[in-house]
């Protein structure tokens, strides 16, 4: 396994000094790096937060396979219902080991497809099921705290959908994952007798990707999961070690973190250059997001911070957003995601046409043309001063994509220790969450519906004609 990270194009001798940070800078810092470092250790080490042991829960790790072995063959979908974390790591190991659709040809019961029902558009749901044979779908209904609206109104629906064409047999046909201890799901679990497994409680949904909330859908698809939390251990290692040089997690954390505080770059574009990172780059957008912004540090004082990442898919956003990337507001820092080996360079015909703009690409490849596609893009953004950084991936496959996606979160656990936050709870989302309740009348909410009316009350005031 081999993950790389190169600076270099953040650096004040390559971006300037006014959007760059210089070697110096970062040596300074390395203390307060290294401070962070020792801070998440002792948390993970107090098992506050256990994302870094996933890779290491073989008992999890063998039951998950071991049921996926059962129920080989009996299903040509998997139709996991959740929503955030709990759909999102699914997603990006789909897309990352076996590609994005429409492109992975076609399904059956030796190639299984992944459904993901994450969203409650009513079009969108109704389509996805008759897109679906009941007798040959297998469901996955992922919730932790086991009572997310949306969650459980589309699963209602999904399982009724079942149970209309499988009757008693319907129950073997769902599993779950949730909390192993609390909430509604696991209750009706029990009830039902589904096949249940459960996710840590120190593990947040947008960390769990490695726990049963990814394994689970991705053995169901036929990802090898001993070797991606085999990669995901490997790195594991690596951003334990105190040397910067080593630990890559820690060291693109630190130089990330300058850029961000020092050089006001409150906006990041995750940028892969393969179409199999393009689940992984909206994964990322949420770990980063829901876990930096914050309207308080640790010791309470309102800094209302967070850093806005955005996703960009290269080239084709070459082709999109890079105007403005080049031309806009210098507010951002550019990460590219690069690939060293494809399954297939994608040879380029040989024969030349008598057309200038035809004949110098014959006999090249694909592979090379969208190398140099990603740093002419790097080359052009510090011409115009804009600082980017790139992480290469030797190649995209369970190990690789395991360590990578652990790689992000330790990144955005070093973060979280540097900017003072906790980058574990998520009071935001959790407010609408609330609000949603109240909406739809659940009980014990009923003051977040008094909430929202004196909401409605505002804006009917304000919409009123002025006398």
């Amino acid at each position: 396994m081999k993950i790389q990270f190169d600076e270099t194009n953040m650096l004040a001798g390559v971006a300037g000094e006014a959007h760059g940070i210089s070697r110096s800078e970062i040596a300074r810092h390395q203390p307060r790096a290294l401070d962070a470092l020792a801070s998440f250790r002792k948390r993970s080490d107090a098992n506050e937060q256990g994302f870094p042991h996933l890779p290491f829960q073989t008992k999890t790790i063998n039951e998950v396979r071991a049921y996926a072995e059962s129920v080989r063959g009996s299903y040509d979908t998997v139709c996991l219902i959740g929503i955030g974390g709990s759909a999102l790591g699914a997603w990006a190991l789909d897309c990352g080991i076996r590609g994005p659709h429409p492109v992975q040809g076609a399904f059956s019961s030796t190639h299984p497809r992944l459904v993901i029902l994450d969203n409650v558009d009513p079009a969108f749901t109704s389509a996805a099921l008759a897109s679906m044979n009941p007798r040959k779908t297998l469901a996955v209904v992922v919730a932790k705290s086991g009572s997310t609206a949306e969650t459980v109104a589309t699963f209602l629906i999904v399982r009724d959908w079942l149970t209309q064409a499988l009757k008693a047999k319907a129950a073997g046909r769902i599993a779950a994952v949730t909390s192993a201890d609390r909430g509604d799901l696991l209750e009706l679990a029990k009830r039902e007798n589904y096949r249940t497994f459960y996710l840590p409680d120190n593990v947040g949904g947008r960390y769990s990707v490695l726990s049963a909330v990814g394994l689970l859908p991705g053995a169901l698809i036929g990802i090898d999961i001993r070797k991606l939390t085999r990669g995901a251990a490997a790195m594991t290692h690596l951003a334990w070690q105190p040397d910067l040089s080593v630990n890559i997690a820690l060291r693109a954390a630190l130089c990330h973190w300058l850029l961000w505080t020092r050089k006001n770059k409150t906006i990041q574009v995750a940028f892969p250059y393969s179409n199999h990172l393009w689940g992984t780059a909206f994964w990322f957008r949420q770990l980063w997001a829901e876990s930096l912004g914050k309207a308080s540090n640790r010791a309470g004082v309102t800094v209302n911070t967070g850093q806005t990442p955005i996703a960009a898919l290269g080239t084709t956003d070459q082709h999109s957003q890079v105007q403005l990337y080049i031309e806009g507001p210098n507010d951002k820092v550019f990460t590219f995601w690069a690939v060293e080996k494809f399954p297939d360079v994608g040879r380029i015909p040989k024969e030349r046409l008598n057309l200038p703009a035809f004949d110098y690409l014959a006999g090249q490849s694909l592979s090379k043309l969208i190398d140099a596609e990603r740093r002419a893009t790097g080359a052009a953004m510090i011409e115009a001063g804009r600082p980017n950084c790139t992480f290469t991936l030797q190649k995209v496959d369970e190990e690789h994509l395991g360590a990578f996606l652990q790689l992000m979160e330790f990144e955005t656990a070093f973060m979280g220790e540097l900017l003072e936050i906790n980058a574990f709870d998520q009071e935001g989302v959790e407010l609408g969450k609330k609000f949603t309740f109240g909406l739809m009348g659940r009980k014990g909410y009923e003051e977040y519906r008094a909430k929202f009316d004196a909401y409605e009350k505002k804006r009917a005031a304000a919409q009123a004609p002025s006398a």
